[in-house]
C-alpha cells in the first residue's frame, strides 16, 4: 500500500461563463423597451437629428469594435464565447488599447441605440447591465486569465486599461 495520495488531474473549465455576454445588452435593451411601454419617459433631446446621428455613429463604432475583437480572437484561435479555457493571451490588434473591446463595443452600441431611438430607459438600465457584466463575466474571465497566464496577464493589465 502506497502512502502517496493520487489526485485526479484538474480540468480547466475556463471562465465558465454560462451564457453569451451580448445577452446582457440585448436583455437590457429589451427590458428598457418594456419599461418604456409601462412608464414612458420622453427623451430630453426630443427628435434631435444630431442626437440620432450621434447615436448611429456610436452604434457603428460599437459594432466595429465588437467585430474587430472577434476577428482578432478568431485569428489567434481563441474562443469568442468565454465558456472554454483560453489557449493564448491575446494582446495585439485592438487588444493593445483595451482589454475588453467587445464589451466596450457592446456598451457603445447600447448607448448609440438609446440615442438613436430616444429610449431613455436604455440609458437607465445600462448601469445594471454593466454590474451584471462585471460580476458574471469579466470577473470570471480575469480570474481565469490570472490563473492561466499569471506573469503575462499581470504585465498586460499593467499597460492596458480594462476599458478605453
Amino acid at each position: 500500500m502506497s502512502n502517496s495520495t493520487s489526485h485526479a488531474p484538474s480540468r480547466d473549465l475556463g471562465p465558465a461563463v454560462q451564457f453569451p455576454p451580448p445577452i446582457l445588452f440585448v436583455g437590457g435593451f429589451g427590458l428598457a423597451a418594456l419599461l418604456q411601454r409601462v412608464w414612458p419617459i420622453a427623451a430630453p433631446w426630443g427628435d434631435n437629428t444630431l442626437a440620432s446621428r450621434a447615436g448611429l455613429a456610436l452604434l457603428v463604432i460599437g459594432f466595429v469594435l465588437v467585430l474587430t475583437g472577434m476577428v482578432t480572437f478568431r485569428r489567434a484561435r481563441v474562443a469568442v464565447y468565454p465558456n472554454r479555457p483560453a489557449r493564448s493571451l491575446v494582446t495585439h490588434g485592438v487588444y493593445l488599447y483595451t482589454r475588453n473591446p467587445m464589451y466596450a463595443g457592446l456598451t457603445s452600441a447600447h448607448v448609440g441605440g438609446a440615442l438613436a431611438t430616444g429610449l431613455v430607459w436604455s440609458l437607465l438600465v445600462l448601469p445594471v447591465v454593466m454590474v451584471l457584466l462585471r460580476v458574471f463575466v469579466i470577473r470570471r474571465e480575469e480570474q481565469h486569465l490570472r490563473e492561466r497566464f499569471p506573469v503575462e496577464y499581470a504585465e498586460y493589465c499593467s499597460r492596458v486599461r480594462r476599458w478605453i
